[in-house]
């Protein structure tokens, strides 16, 4: 997993409106991007909400939020549309941008051992370096604790 200090991996997803995206888009600001497991699932929505309802927030500071999880276009889409998700939420189905921040790890659940999306967030600064990371986020505070991280700053 990725920490403070580190370079942010560069991305190019598509997003829910299957609009590529690439971390050029964000250089030169700080960006939060975060990480989930699966779209309409009870923690994850959760998460989304947390930071649709503090969005204002984020674009008052100029801190654009970006969500990426295995999910397809599509799921996305619907999940957006649903949700009233307002930020770009980037379908990484091959795991490529998930490995790369070292978020795709092995999971126990209930005996059971898999590969899963940790549940993680990282405020990236304008010079693409990780200002802090957010390993094992909690879905209700995670957007609350990186804004007020941000107010300090």
């Amino acid at each position: 997993m990725l920490k403070a200090g580190d370079r942010a991996p560069g991305f190019a997803l598509p997003d829910q409106n299957g609009e590529l995206r690439t971390s050029q888009e964000f250089a030169g600001r700080r960006y939060v991007i975060y990480f989930y497991s699966r779209d309409n699932t009870s923690g994850c929505t959760r998460q989304a909400l947390s930071f649709r309802e503090l969005y204002g927030e984020f674009q008052e500071l100029g801190v654009p939020v970006i969500g990426v999880s295995r999910d397809s276009v599509r799921s996305h889409e619907g999940f957006a549309k649903k949700q009233e998700i307002p930020f770009p939420l980037l379908s990484d189905p091959e795991t490529s941008v998930l490995q790369a921040y070292g978020v795709w790890q092995e999971k126990k659940l209930y005996g059971k051992v898999s590969m899963g999306v940790v549940r993680t967030a990282y405020l990236v600064g304008e010079d693409g370096v990780i200002l802090k990371a957010y390993p094992r986020a909690k879905p209700d505070t995670n957007a609350g604790e990186i804004l007020s991280c941000l107010r300090e700053k």
